[in-house]
């Protein structure tokens, strides 16, 4: 689902493809028969063992390397191989529960950075039993080939989002027609191939060329359904399954992004309220409506004069949506609003765009499996008629993104692969899983959650209550992480209540740490808006 696009340069944590030193812990091949209830079009033959090198990093200095070769169609493994990238954090204790795979989301998420953060996360006791495992998609990041379908896709000043008329939804639509054609242009041999079921098939090679008899999971966001979809086909392959803000599976993926609308709508009203709270810092009013009064008087002068020749209103959309997903950016996100409201500066708007909305070029990948894995995934409309009529219909409820939302979307209108039908992930046959999901989830709307929780037999559900961080375990809430902790130790739970962490405050002169700093690095890992 949707994460922002943001710079990470501040938060991600850097793996050097170079080989600091060798650790050959090498795993033994092995021929695994296919569990009950397996895909038998995803039956893998047995491969080569996997050669782990050292690439630490001062952080992470246990983190190891690999690659791994899979078939690029799963219904014909002797043919065309395309390469995994993952990483590995070593278990440390003496006994092992094996591989604990993790995903940060998406799709189009680089999970090579998170094996390291999650493994320092655990308690050591914990993370000691398992061998956590990072992996780039198919497509994705240091796997290869990587998809990158149209460079400066995100160039600013782009048209505003919304199309107040004719030529401005003309110019939308040429935009993101042009990227959908462009990415069959450059990638129609392995378009096709990019989605959410492949990605499956490819953890389970993954498993068999661990040598694992069963493997645990950790997804946040899109990961949780790729995670779903595994469990799906590999039932009796499971030992543990965690899934954090939860994907809805009834609505891949064309009504999970309507759902989407109405929830980040809901969630920067929250944020206008919060900045209306500290009236005496911001000075943009005390009342939460004329706050949200401002900011739309904001938005329009924008589209008459963007700030710094770079943010127009969609590009203010971008810099404000990560607010969506992480209120620890609230502070940083109210000084470049009130800086452009109150005191005519635009600068500090530039610098929070640079921060939270901008596109590094790495992005152009993340987008790119994003739109190839969604518009693969599950039929979309076809007839811009139904796109424009649903999208004013939220619109009228939901300012804040539903257009600019559907423009990051629209190219599943024009693309040129047929949609898969989507999976019912209904399973029966699983140990129990965990499930988490904060109340005020904009990326993933709660009911998302416990429509999982029901197709999920056995499966537990902790909620933190109140809470609106998209992502939530392994960010600094005690509660939570206790409870995460102690499932993947034990295997069991129960559902469950959390309270929230307390909201941000504005930031200090000294700009000291915030106690939600777990969050940003977590939130600087999660994968491409999503």
């Amino acid at each position: 689902m949707l994460h922002p696009l943001k710079k990470r340069a501040a938060v991600l944590l850097s793996i050097s493809t170079v080989a600091a030193t060798v650790a050959a812990a090498l795993a033994s091949p092995v021929t695994a028969a296919p569990a009950a209830g397996a895909d038998p079009a995803a039956a893998v033959p047995a491969r080569a063992a996997l050669r782990w090198t050292g690439c630490t990093t001062p952080r992470y200095p246990t983190l190891q390397c690999a690659s791994l070769k899979v078939p690029l169609d799963h219904a014909r493994p002797t043919g065309r191989q395309i390469t995994l990238a993952l990483t590995r954090v070593p278990h440390t204790g003496p006994t092992s529960q094996g591989p604990l795979l993790v995903n940060p989301g998406g799709p189009g998420g680089s999970g090579r950075s998170l094996a390291g953060y999650i493994a320092s996360a655990l308690p050591k006791e914990v993370a000691a039993q398992f061998d956590v495992i990072g992996f780039d998609p198919r497509g994705v990041g240091k796997s290869e080939p990587t998809l990158d379908c149209a460079a400066g896709h995100f160039k600013p000043v782009r048209p505003d989002s919304v199309p107040l008329d004719e030529q401005t939804e003309r110019a939308n639509l040429d935009r993101v027609r042009s990227f959908a054609e462009s990415c069959g242009s450059k990638h129609a041999d392995v378009l096709p191939y990019i989605d959410t079921v492949s990605a499956a098939r490819d953890i389970e090679a993954l498993r068999g060329a661990l040598g694992a008899e069963r493997i645990s999971y950790f997804g946040y966001s899109y990961g949780t359904y790729l995670g779903a979809v595994y469990a799906k086909l590999h039932p009796g392959r499971v030992h543990r399954l965690v899934l954090d803000s939860v994907v809805d599976p009834g609505g891949v993926w064309y009504e999970d992004n309507l759902a989407q609308d109405l929830a980040f709508d809901a969630r920067h009203k929250a944020f206008l309220a919060w900045v209306a709270q500290y009236d005496a810092t911001y000075r943009l009013g005390a009342d939460p409506a004329a706050v949200e009064r401002r900011w739309y008087a904001m938005r329009d002068a924008l589209r008459a004069t963007p700030a710094g020749a770079v943010v127009g209103p969609a590009e203010l959309e971008d810099t404000f949506m990560p607010g969506g997903y992480f209120n620890g950016y609230w502070p940083n996100l109210a000084e470049a609003f009130a800086a452009y409201a109150v005191g005519k500066d635009p600068k500090p708007l530039v610098a929070a765009y640079q921060r939270f909305g901008a596109v590094e070029p790495s992005a152009g990948n993340g987008y790119s499996v994003y739109t190839a894995v969604q518009c693969r995934d599950s039929a979309w409309p076809k007839d811009w008629n139904q796109w424009r009529a649903d999208m004013w219909r939220t619109h009228a409820k939901a300012p804040f993104m539903t257009w600019n939302n559907a423009w990051y979307n629209a190219p599943c209108a024009f693309w040129p692969t047929e949609a898969l039908r989507a999976p019912d992930v209904t399973n029966a046959d699983l140990p129990p899983a965990l499930l988490l999901q904060a109340t005020e989830d904009a990326a993933t709307p709660f009911e998302g959650a416990l429509s999982m929780r029901d197709k999920l037999s056995g499966s537990s559900l902790v909620v933190e209550e109140g809470g609106g961080n998209h992502g939530i375990a392994l960010s600094g809430n005690k509660c939570l992480d206790e409870k995460v902790a102690a499932y993947l130790k034990s295997g069991q739970a129960s559902d469950a209540t959390c309270p929230a962490q307390a909201a941000p405050k504005p930031a200090t002169a000294t700009r000291a740490v915030p106690p939600s700093a777990g969050g940003a690095a977590l939130h600087g890992l999660l994968g491409f808006r999503g």
